[in-house]
C-alpha cells in the first residue's frame, strides 16, 4: 500500500519537475483518483485489522495461534482489499459521467476527490451524501471505532499487568502499530474535515503532500525498529559515525 501511495501519487509531480509536463488525460485522472481512494480505504481497514490482531496478541496470547491463524489474516486482507474496490467505486462512476467541468485546470497535484467535486458544474448532492455516509461507515466511524475499542482492551489488559517488565512488552507490541494509525488519522482528517469557511488550499496540499509521500516512506521505518538485524545495522552505523566525528 505505501508503495502504491507514493507511485500513483508523487509519479506526476516528478514528471512535471523533470519533463515540465503538468497534464493528465482525464481517464488517467480518473484512475489516478480511484486506486488513490482504494489505497486510502483499504489502509484505514488493514490498520483496523491490525488493531484486532494486536488485541488477540495481548489479551489472548495463548489463543492467538488458533485465532490468527493464516486462514483468518487471509480472509481479513481479502475482506479489507475488496471493500476498498468497491468503496472507490461509485467516485469513479460518478465522476466520469459527469457532462460539465467548469476547468480543465486541477488546484492539487493530483486528482483527489475534493478538487474534482469544485471543479464540476453538475449537481454533486449525491457524492456528497455517499461520502459522508463512506465516511462514517467503511473508512471512518466504524474502523475508528473498532480500533479505539480494541486498545481499550489492550490498555485495560497492559494495567492489569503487575510488573514494568510485562507491561514493556505488551507495549512494544503495539506501539508500531500505533504510532501509524495516529499518522494515518492526524493527517487525514486535518486534511479532509477542515470546514470549507476555513479552507486554505496550500495548507491541505502540504497535508495532503505528507499523507502521501512522508507517512509512506516513514511506515517501513516505524516496523522496522522492532526488527532486531536493523536496530543491529542502527547501532553499527551510529558507531561509525562516532569513531568518525
Amino acid at each position: 500500500m505505501d508503495l502504491f501511495s507514493t507511485t500513483i501519487t508523487q509519479q506526476k509531480v516528478l514528471i512535471a519537475y523533470i519533463l515540465g509536463d503538468n497534464t493528465i488525460p482525464f481517464m488517467g485522472c480518473m484512475a489516478q483518483m480511484y486506486i488513490f481512494l482504494t489505497i486510502t480505504c483499504d489502509e484505514f481497514l488493514i490498520l483496523t485489522a491490525m488493531s484486532y490482531d494486536r488485541y488477540v496478541a495481548i489479551c489472548n496470547p495463548l489463543h492467538y495461534p488458533m485465532v490468527m491463524n493464516r486462514r483468518v489474516c487471509l480472509l481479513l486482507a481479502t475482506v479489507c482489499w475488496m471493500l476498498g474496490f468497491l468503496d472507490a467505486s461509485p467516485y469513479l462512476w460518478l465522476l466520469s459521467n459527469f457532462s460539465c467541468y467548469r476547468s480543465n485546470e486541477i488546484n492539487h497535484y493530483f486528482c483527489d476527490i475534493v478538487p474534482l467535486m469544485k471543479l464540476t458544474c453538475n449537481d454533486t448532492s449525491i457524492l456528497e451524501v455517499y461520502t459522508v455516509i463512506a465516511g462514517f461507515t467503511v473508512i471512518g466511524l466504524i474502523p475508528s471505532l473498532l480500533t479505539v475499542t480494541s486498545y481499550g482492551f489492550i490498555i485495560n489488559t497492559v494495567l492489569r499487568i503487575r510488573t514494568n517488565a510485562g507491561r514493556r512488552k505488551a507495549f512494544y507490541t503495539c506501539y508500531s502499530h500505533l504510532t501509524v494509525v495516529i499518522l494515518l488519522y492526524t493527517s487525514l482528517f486535518s486534511q479532509y474535515t477542515k470546514p470549507t469557511s476555513e479552507d486554505n488550499s496550500n495548507t491541505k496540499k502540504l497535508l495532503s503532500l505528507f499523507n502521501t509521500a512522508a507517512v509512506p516512506v516513514l511506515n517501513p521505518l516505524i516496523y522496522s525498529l522492532k526488527n532486531k538485524d536493523v536496530k543491529s545495522a542502527v547501532r553499527r552505523r551510529l558507531q561509525c559515525f562516532k569513531a568518525i566525528f
